[in-house]
């Protein structure tokens, strides 16, 4: 039996203060909270430089202090009133809002569980003024707005007891000063803790602003992104693979200048790094997304942090190929992991007629790699491809050497400007990087093979210095592409076996062939069964005729089996091809020939996404000639 007495009250409002402690609760749910709707009102008031000070993790002091337009004297009052404010005034102007804050609750629900001052001046006024305790009064003070927030809970101590340490809730204080400091690098912001400063951001371009907030590791290996398709427009960096973490703490994602946390665009740009990035890695990123305010809704969350799409699906798309679009023109613009990576430069654009893609026509792998059909006639000089049709100083040799012509030769032994001395040969003491320069510059990004390590690496050169190249999980990734775009255009080229391959199959694996007939033949298969315990494999995909049939036949039944048809072609697709690029990738300690090695680096540069293999491991890292120099201490 319920005795609380308040069970036999009567109806009755509720009081005003008492109402703007229960809307705290919602809008003020910590210090961190504070600093998001303090900094917000700042920059709507159109604040250039904002300043930021926090005592104790925010739950003793936070003032912040902008240049912006301030507040009239006589709308003090109004200002730290409940549901008053400048920035909406009709449903219209709600379903349009551009403003950060605009419900007209934040001040008042901080003025409700902290002691408040408020101190502004106009560019018109003469003096500042203050409101303290509902109380105004003229202060000191330049243009702009200072709020200061003291004793946060101070009159709700159960609150407060929620409060984790001081490092905690400074750490998210600062968390929330990065994400609004990234979606305003034309704003300068200064951060200090208990009197020290921690963090100070002048007016700068995004991308200086975001590599100074999220790392060099982030600026090393990032790409921009800039697309618009009719009333969307995304924009911002994107980081490479290489560029992942074991956290999800370095994805920024703003829609029209607002730092939300929405699954919908959380799982796009996850869905754009599936093919390049697996595990539990997470990618890192620096996106925005500005679509008209009509066509998202803002005002679905207390603290503004989701947002509804009146075309969620569309948003989606749009993201999720923008994107991807953007990883995949990574033919040969990774970097490196090596000790001080240089990107090496732009890919190629293929030649006019040119099919990316190899044929299905192809009988080896030394065939394929020595004289590559899709380039046929595209490599500079004659000869049709690339294995012996170089304009560079390196020329492959029928015996498979490489000579090097005595004018490019001498270029690296040409002396100094600077009147470095020479040895008796004449040769210069000057760093290789100060001669780098003297280089021919070549059309070929990951430039020209000198030889092969281990069995297991190419040795190139470039212009910015060496290359080195993995060449199984290279290779790995150039046949994934191919399959991918052959599945994609319903056209996978199929190898008919003049033997068919005959294994021994169970019960299951004889009834996946016969009830999946149009998913084998969809990936390239012919499979059937001779018997009740005998498949027989009569054709593979032409891409991957060099590869165990068996093998290839049991992985695929395996996938068809566990997952279905449907969801192979669909949502185990990528894992799958992964799975068969990996079978007829060219493997370790396979012994290449110098036009064979030039060969797989012509396809890397053709090929997207080709700076990763399947995994989202790198498949090769630049070695600049500054990084060979320190390693040799040379012009030192």
């Amino acid at each position: 039996m319920n005795s609380n007495p308040a069970t036999h009250r009567p109806i009755q409002a509720l009081p005003d203060n008492l109402i703007s402690q229960i809307a705290a609760g919602e809008v003020v749910e910590r210090p961190s909270a504070v600093v998001k709707e303090v900094l917000e009102n700042a920059l709507d008031a159109g604040a250039s430089n904002v300043v930021i000070r926090l005592e104790e993790g925010g739950v003793k002091r936070i003032a912040i202090t902008d240049n912006g337009r301030g507040i009239p004297p006589d709308q003090l009052t109004l200002a730290v009133a409940r549901h008053a404010t400048s920035k909406i005034a009709s449903l219209d102007e709600l379903e349009h809002v551009a403003t950060l804050g605009f419900r007209g609750e934040a001040l008042a629900s901080i003025a409700s569980v902290s002691l408040l001052t408020l101190t502004t001046r106009t560019a018109d006024a003469p003096h500042a003024w203050q409101i303290e305790n509902g109380k105004v009064s003229p202060a000191s003070g330049a243009q702009g707005t200072t709020v200061d927030v003291q004793d946060l809970y101070y009159n709700t101590p159960a609150r407060r007891k929620f409060l984790k340490s001081e490092q905690t809730e400074f750490g998210h204080c600062a968390e929330i000063v990065r994400r609004i400091a990234l979606a305003r690098p034309d704003v300068s912001f200064s951060l200090s803790h208990n009197g020290k400063a921690v963090d100070h951001w002048n007016v700068s371009a995004i991308d200086k602003r975001s590599a100074q907030i999220l790392g060099e590791a982030f600026s090393n290996a990032r790409l921009s992104l800039d697309e618009s398709a009719g009333p969307l427009r995304i924009h911002g960096f994107v980081g490479l693979p290489t560029a992942s973490k074991a956290r999800a703490d370095a994805q920024f994602f703003y829609v029209n200048g607002r730092f939300v946390r929405d699954k919908l665009l959380t799982h796009a740009v996850r869905a754009a790094y599936q093919d390049v990035l697996h595990g539990d890695r997470y990618p890192s990123y620096v996106l925005g997304l500005d679509l008209d305010p009509a066509l998202v809704d803002v005002n679905v969350h207390p603290s503004k942090i989701e947002v509804r799409f009146r075309d969620s699906r569309s948003v989606h798309q749009f993201v999720f190929h923008a994107v991807s679009r953007a990883l995949a023109q990574t033919s040969a613009t990774a970097f490196g992991t090596v000790p001080g990576p240089t990107a090496a430069g732009a890919g190629v654009a293929p030649q006019a007629g040119a099919n990316t893609w190899i044929s299905g026509e192809q009988t080896t792998f030394a065939a394929q790699f020595a004289n590559p059909s899709p380039y046929a006639g595209g490599g500079a000089g004659s000869g049709g491809g690339y294995g012996n049709a170089y304009q560079n100083p390196y020329r492959p040799q029928p015996n498979g050497g490489v000579t090097q012509s005595m004018e490019s030769y001498g270029a690296f032994f040409r002396p100094s400007a600077n009147g470095a001395g020479v040895n008796e040969a004449g040769a210069s003491y000057a760093p290789a990087s100060q001669v780098a320069n003297s280089l021919p510059d070549d059309d070929y990004p990951l430039g020209f093979a000198l030889a092969q390590l281990h069995g297991v690496y190419v040795l190139a050169q470039n212009s910015k210095g060496l290359v080195l190249v993995d060449m199984h999980a290279a290779h790995e990734r150039i046949l994934y592409e191919q399959l991918k775009n052959a599945l994609d255009e319903n056209s996978m080229p199929v190898q008919p076996l003049l033997i068919p391959v005959t294994f021994f199959a169970d019960g299951v694996e004889v009834g996946t062939v016969e009830e999946h007939q149009d998913t084998l033949k969809a990936l390239g298969f012919d499979m059937a069964a001779i018997s009740p315990t005998t498949l027989a494999v009569r054709a593979v995909p032409a891409l991957l005729k060099n590869a165990d049939a068996q093998s290839l036949a049991r992985d695929v039944l395996r996938e068809v089996r566990e997952f279905g048809g449907s969801r192979v072609l669909i949502d185990r697709r990528n894992e799958l091809l992964g799975t068969l690029a990996c079978h007829t990738a060219v493997r370790a300690n396979r012994s290449l020939t110098v036009s064979e090695m030039n060969a797989l680096l012509r396809q890397m540069e053709h090929t997207e996404r080709s700076d990763q293999c399947n995994h989202g491991r790198p498949t090769w890292v630049q070695l600049g000639l500054n990084d060979l120099d320190k390693m040799f201490l040379r012009g030192q």
